[in-house]
């Protein structure tokens, strides 16, 4: 475990998982990002687990350069998790299974490892950012209720959620809770990268509103957030993109009907559609409630970034960082110069 007391020059390495890319940064206490990498999780001379060893490898070696001490080292990831052991039980865009995650890397690196859902992940660096689970708040900084009662949505390469209930971040009794994207939605639909159809991950997930756009003879846009822009005139992409917003409105609806959540919380790289987005999104949910009231349904102010600020979280483990600290770490996260490695 990591000694309670920390030097002003301890840094932990934060680590966030995607489908696509492996993001990273050297944190110091203060949320103050001394240095970030990212790069691909797979190419030909890497599967995952590589990539992951060589990001942080490249961030410790880079605070040691600059006098720092790693401390500790949190990790957002895909799959089922079991948070206690740092287990990877599954995960299909990772091609892992019963992955010891925490035991390998604390054997390659001699540092305590933290390793977390990258949506419950991200949930708690949204908490923190809103004032809630927080030891405290930055100045004019103020607490939101609502994220005690939250669904947090980051929309990525895959589709995931974390729940929050009545300020608890809720795991379920296999760890399993949140899967939103393997939710079905769509009899006899789309094949999904988890063997089964009609998921909302197959129609909704950065990767799937691309390949769908792209399968259906779509040629004005080469990314999600370039269809994300030709909707008024590109027939393909609108077509493509309603059909991902109504994949999430039923299973958004579904949840708002068991749950009851104050918000919800669209993050990750898709998020960055902004209203595009969110206003189809919350029209959606609202006609599927009918005489429900509607939760807040709101862009994250953390973005594709919110893995990454809540494995620091998850670093620094033994202290709780106040609402000042995922802000500053998004603020610094802004300014900070990319490495070689960033893509």
């Amino acid at each position: 475990m990591i000694h309670p007391h920390h030097s002003a020059l301890d840094v932990v390495i934060a680590i966030d998982i995607g489908g696509t890319t492996v993001k990273g940064a050297a944190v110091d206490a203060a949320g103050t990002v001394l240095a970030r990498q990212t790069t691909s999780t797979f190419d030909a001379e890497r599967d995952a687990y590589e990539s992951v060893v060589a990001i942080a490898r490249q961030l410790v070696d880079e605070a040691a350069a600059a006098g720092y001490t790693t401390a500790g080292i949190g990790i957002a990831t895909p799959g089922l998790v079991d948070p206690a052991s740092g287990t990877v039980r599954f995960a299909a865009n990772l091609g892992w299974d019963a992955f010891p995650l925490r035991g390998l890397l604390e054997a390659e690196f001699q540092v305590a490892v933290y390793v977390g859902h990258d949506a419950r992940t991200a949930a708690l660096a949204e908490r923190a950012a809103h004032g809630a689970g927080a030891s405290g708040t930055e100045a004019n900084a103020s607490y939101d209720p609502a994220y005690d009662n939250a669904l947090i949505v980051p929309i990525g390469t895959g589709v995931s959620s974390a729940v929050v209930t009545g300020g608890v971040l809720v795991e379920g009794a296999t760890g399993a809770a949140g899967e939103l994207g393997h939710m079905q939605v769509v009899p006899n639909g789309a094949l999904c990268t988890c063997g089964r159809h009609g998921c909302i991950e197959a129609y909704a997930s950065g990767t799937t509103i691309l390949e769908r756009y792209l399968e259906r003879g779509g040629t004005t846009a080469s990314s999600t957030q370039e269809i994300a822009s030709v909707l008024d005139t590109d027939p393909v992409a609108a077509r493509v993109w309603a059909d991902a917003v109504d994949a999430l409105a039923i299973g958004l609806a579904g949840i708002t009907a068991v749950l009851d959540p104050a918000v919800i919380v669209i993050g990750g790289g898709v998020s960055a559609a902004g209203d595009t987005l969110i206003d189809p999104l919350r029209e959606a949910v609202s006609a599927r409630l009918g005489w429900r009231s509607t939760p807040r349904i709101e862009q994250s102010a953390l973005g594709a970034m919110g893995g990454l600020i809540g494995a620091a979280i998850l670093g620094w483990a033994d202290r709780v960082p106040d609402a000042g600290f995922a802000r500053q770490t998004l603020r610094s996260l802004s300014s900070a110069p990319q490495g070689a490695a960033d893509a």
